[in-house]
């Protein structure tokens, strides 16, 4: 296994130290505990979003600290969740009087640690809420769903709302609608490499893709053989559709998110599919993102989120951001 690091138990460190250097100002990169905040935080009369999760799935959530998405960041160790002092610490740096909201991914130990964060929040009688992204419908239990490629979607717009001034609650309530209405599904056709285990996660043959991954590594529902793409994204698309009652008509937000080792003309064969099969069936794309947005270290395969869309979406999705990761309208 060949990597562009120094060494397994820096590549955390060092990567946030980069990311300092690189983006001076947008970010400020607190370390001991680690965080990433906004230069210009806190925003007085302004929500705060927060979210977090483990390191590995860059330029999640790092890359979305910035006007317009994300207040601050926690970043764990490589696919573990930030600790509550992380949490904290961000918060404290970042919030205002307007309140906190954390976007929190569908994992059992990010839930813990931020709703232990927000115990103490509570406490201390600082307005907080939480929105719990579960879109991944590889698993048919809703309560069981791994949160993916929606919470780049979900922080982009609550992140906008809290930009034009809304309270906690109007944040809160649009973010949750835009998780509600999101579904994603990925497939692999390698497994990624943890630095420290400096071995894949999982193994396929040559010829064998896995449907349903999870974005650390984890075994999808179902292992076939490879196929042309065009028959690849048939399935996942018609499992986002069927679960999320697409129908024709439909506006919608397509983002086709590469995992790490995909090249971006591969992930342009697979929106152009993606497309093509929207189109048969009279869905409009009314909105598309394709790229590396959340990724699974040097996994090779993609994730598929569609988003049905209406007119408040449609506006907050729109809205001028400016982050490491994502930035129009500025």
């Amino acid at each position: 296994m060949k990597m562009l690091i120094n060494a397994a138990d820096t590549v955390v460190s060092d990567a946030l130290e980069g990311l300092a250097q690189a983006h001076p100002g947008i970010v400020r990169v607190m370390r001991n505990p680690d965080y990433v905040v906004r230069t210009d935080a806190p925003l007085q009369q302004q929500v705060a979003i927060i979210s977090g999760g483990g390191s590995g799935h860059e330029p999640m959530h790092i890359g979305y600290v910035g006007r317009g998405m994300l207040t601050a960041a926690c970043p764990g160790a490589i696919f573990t969740s930030p600790t509550p002092d992380q949490i904290l610490a961000a918060t404290y740096a970042s919030a205002s009087r307007a309140g906190v909201l954390y976007i929190i991914k569908n994992y059992a130990g990010d839930r813990m640690n931020f709703e232990i964060a927000m115990e103490t929040l509570l406490l201390e009688g600082v307005p907080v809420a939480s929105v719990i992204v579960a879109d991944d419908v590889a698993n048919p239990m809703q309560d069981l769903r791994r949160g993916t490629g929606a919470t780049i979607i979900v922080e982009k717009v609550a992140g906008a709302a809290a930009e034009m001034g809304a309270s906690l609650e109007e944040c809160a309530r649009v973010a949750r609608r835009a998780e509600r209405q999101s579904r994603s599904i990925g497939v692999a056709l390698s497994a990624c490499t943890v630095p420290a285990l400096a071995r894949p996660s999982f193994h396929l043959g040559d010829n064998e893709i896995e449907i349903g991954i999870g974005i650390h590594g984890e075994a999808g529902r179902q292992r076939t053989t490879i196929a042309p793409v065009a028959q690849i994204v048939d399935q996942l698309c018609s499992a986002l559709v069927d679960d999320l009652d697409l129908r024709a008509g439909d506006r919608t937000l397509a983002l086709v998110n590469g995992l790490g080792a995909t090249s971006p003309i591969e992930l342009y064969i697979v929106f152009y599919e993606v497309a093509r099969w929207c189109a048969a069936r009279h869905i409009v794309l009314a909105r598309s993102l394709v790229g590396n947005y959340m990724t699974s270290l040097d996994m090779a395969g993609c994730t598929i989120t569609l988003m049905r869309l209406d007119d408040e979406l449609l506006q907050l999705w729109d809205a001028p951001v400016c982050t490491p990761a994502l930035r129009w309208g500025v």
